[in-house]
């Protein structure tokens, strides 16, 4: 049974993972304290893969202190050999006494075999504690590893009356600077940042991650661009990192000229006129993609809304009025009824400087 202080251990664990918050991607994010006589003797976070593990970290720090110690993780230990040796493996040679999860690794080369290695080696395992808490650090990885799918968040800024952009398109700034700011850490969590042509087309965004106070390891940019129009010029085409462009379009000459232009371009088969939606999520997650942020118009967000795509919905609202023929959040045709009419959950409501932001998951009917 689990005791009163590995909560407060654990919580520890758990914040020394959120470190990784931006830099882990593809692994998961994980945090690991070793406690000896109520001493804390060792911490460690994963910080990038292909490194040191949280738990060989924290034993690294722990040295001899680490034999009889308590370990504290907030993700099951892995015990397969994948960039790096198996934890499981570290913790027993290290001689630690007891060992306390958070939640169990959903990875299929794990799920538990990492646990009972360790019981096997005659170490005590406490498991689920402070679960919850575990499972909102790595939403995408749990989501891939189990159901073979990324985590989607569509992320909108909208005017209190619910208008994203003027009728003429026009939407910079709705929203201020603090949300702005905010906004790109949510694009630093995010494996890749998925927009339509449309949006590449009006605005030239640069989707990528602006920020001065952290380390971050810029999220694949995708365009989804059923007609091969993206500009030779486009603002991501020059910026770090990878800009991919889904098409279901071959035509050589213009796929050449954007492969000189710095893009990838993934040819993806075609649905009712437009990329698979199903092709899409089946190549992010050969990609090793977790988390996604949808920046993109009605139309996109409306298309993965009503393909049941959509797991997380961040809205920021200005304290402004845009008027009754400027652009809305999402384009749902068909809904005439109040049985069609899509529901929400509200987990989180906040201010972000002026302005607030919602967050929230469409419910399964």
């Amino acid at each position: 049974m689990a005791q009163a202080d590995d909560y407060r251990y654990m919580a520890r664990a758990i914040r020394l993972a959120e470190r990784g918050l931006f830099t882990t991607d593809p692994n998961p994010r994980v945090g690991c304290v070793l406690v000896n006589q109520n001493k804390i003797v060792g911490e460690g976070w994963h910080e990038r893969a292909g490194e040191p593990h949280a738990e060989i970290m924290a034993l690294t720090t722990a040295s001899k202190d680490a034999k009889d110690a308590t370990a504290y993780i907030s993700l099951e230990p892995c015990c397969h050999h994948g960039r790096t040796p198996p934890c499981s493996d570290a913790l027993i040679s290290a001689g630690i006494s007891r060992v306390v999860v958070a939640m169990e690794d959903p990875n299929p080369e794990v799920a538990g075999k990492g646990i009972t290695q360790l019981r096997d080696a005659g170490i005590e395992v406490e498991t689920g504690v402070m679960p919850a808490q575990a499972q909102a650090l790595n939403p995408g990885f749990i989501q891939r590893m189990k159901e073979g799918k990324p985590f989607i968040r569509c992320k909108l800024a909208m005017s209190l009356d619910g208008r994203t952009a003027m009728a003429s398109g026009e939407s910079q700034w709705i929203t201020g600077e603090s949300a702005r700011e905010d906004v790109h850490r949510l694009r630093a969590r995010s494996s890749a940042i998925i927009t339509g042509i449309e949006t590449v087309l009006a605005d030239n965004p640069s989707m990528n991650v602006r920020l001065d106070d952290v380390e971050v390891n810029q999220p694949m940019r995708v365009v989804l661009d059923t007609h091969l129009r993206m500009p030779l010029n486009a603002r991501m085409l020059s910026l770090t990192g990878r800009t991919i462009v889904c098409t279901t379009q071959q035509d050589k000459k213009k796929v050449d000229e954007l492969i000189k232009a710095g893009a990838e371009v993934v040819q993806l088969p075609e649905d009712n006129g437009k990329v698979s939606i199903d092709a899409l999520m089946d190549y992010l997650v050969e990609e090793q993609v977790n988390e996604v942020m949808i920046e993109a118009g009605a139309t996109l967000n409306g298309a993965l809304l009503q393909a049941g795509r959509v797991d997380e919905i961040v809205i920021y609202m200005a304290p402004l009025l845009m008027g009754d023929n400027a652009r809305s959040l999402f384009a749902l045709p068909g809904l005439s009824q109040m049985k069609d009419r899509v529901s929400l959950s509200i987990s989180d409501v906040r201010a972000i400087g002026k302005d607030w932001r919602i967050t929230a998951r469409p419910q399964l009917v």
